[in-house]
């Protein structure tokens, strides 16, 4: 029998498809899970099911890789897609890379995922194997065409333990959660408070407001509150602080690769307190023609994790850009947390091009005197426009 390496997170699908690679395509099924920081319970019940079910199975620790590579280069981008941080797609490169390397080290023919027609991970997944490996892809419930209630019929006359069932469809890492299904796919109806699980409600946050200091090394987060943290304790520690406060609960329908709209639910607390803060650093580092490139950058950055298109030359090339302009976003934010709400309160950077004797009225850095003249031309093209027509 050939040996097929299959990305397994210990759901339904994933699930099903190690039977599915046995039967329907004659495959040794070797799983393979990657921790990029989701629930450990979920781990563990990976671990459970795969040595229940497969040929051999591999856990494999990427968290620290996932913020150090992958997570760090989305603050310095500000990578937000239609509104929201990015997080599992974030992560998708990653995994596929993981099981790359377990195909190569197990020589396997084929990877296989559980990714059905409908969503986005079927691209994020086939363009990262593809662009490193040679392997043969194979995804079972897409091409079989299985609906659910079929999965859950054919697990049942094939004996396979269904895994503990959750209300919802739920991906996680550190860098958020994303919540979806059941009566989420009514995007009238108010999402219930069982779907957060990191952060709290408005009516539970404290009712005393809390400041938090963070501290960028070229774009990076190196501590908080004056206390330096590794990578992934950053993350951490920047998820308990705005998960209590409510900060990062995100209700949105965005529009999905293959071109349909879905709802989704995102719980992002470090992500938005840290690119809220890095933000309010490069306004006050950068220049302006740099920010508004920077909103262009963004915008391509995102789109470009979104759809799978990680190793896309593109986004290296960006990613160098970024880090020459990262190198002066150097300096301490300070954000004022309260029931939800996110505020920047001070700032300051040895590389500021704020200058408080230029902007103050009580300075004569600047000679008002001199003005005079740019504010005689200014919009002159307009008032020659407006004398033609009135």
């Amino acid at each position: 029998m050939n040996k097929a390496v299959l990305a397994f997170s210990g759901g339904l699908d994933t699930t099903v498809c190690i039977k599915l690679l046995e039967e329907k395509y004659n495959m040794n099924v070797i799983t393979a899970c990657v921790d990029v920081g989701q629930d450990k319970e979920d781990i563990k019940q990976a671990e459970t099911i795969a040595k229940k079910y497969s040929y051999k199975h591999y856990t494999i620790d990427a968290k620290d890789e996932f913020v150090e590579e992958y997570v760090y280069r989305a603050i310095k981008a500000n990578a937000i897609y239609e509104g929201y941080p990015l997080s599992t797609a974030l992560a998708r490169p990653l995994i596929a890379k993981k099981v790359v390397e377990i195909a190569e080290k197990e020589k396997a023919d084929v990877i296989a995922h559980g990714c059905t027609g409908k969503g986005n991970d079927q691209f994020r997944f086939e363009s990262t194997i593809r662009a490193i490996s040679d392997c043969k892809i194979v995804a079972p419930i897409r091409d079989l065409n299985l609906t659910r209630e079929e999965e859950i019929k054919y697990a049942k006359e094939h004996g396979i333990e269904i895994p503990s069932g959750k209300k919802y469809s739920i991906d996680e890492n550190i860098w958020g959660r994303s919540i979806e299904g059941n009566i989420l796919e009514n995007p009238d109806v108010e999402p219930p408070e069982d779907v957060f699980m990191w952060t709290n409600s408005i009516h539970d946050a404290p009712e005393e407001p809390e400041n938090v200091e963070i501290e960028f090394d070229s774009g990076v987060p190196v501590s908080i509150n004056q206390k330096n943290l590794e990578p992934v304790e950053i993350v951490k520690k920047a998820n308990e602080i705005a998960g209590r406060h409510g900060i990062g609960r995100i209700d949105i329908v965005e529009d999905r690769i293959i071109g349909i709209k879905s709802r989704e639910i995102y719980e992002a607390p470090a992500a938005s307190l840290l690119i809220t803060a890095h933000k309010s650093l490069e306004q006050l580092t950068l220049t302006r023609e740099e920010l508004k490139f920077c909103n262009i950058i963004s915008e391509k950055y995102a789109e470009l994790i979104y759809n799978g298109l990680w190793h896309e030359p593109l986004r290296e090339d960006l990613d160098k850009m970024i880090d020459h302009m990262q190198r002066r976003v150097t300096g301490s934010v300070t954000l004022k947390l309260h029931k939800g709400s996110i505020r920047v309160v001070a700032r300051d950077s040895p590389y500021a091009l704020y200058r408080k004797e230029m902007v103050s009225f009580d300075e004569k850095a600047i000679d008002q005197r001199e003005i005079a003249g740019m504010v005689k031309n200014y919009g002159i093209q307009a008032l020659i426009y407006n004398k033609m027509f009135r």
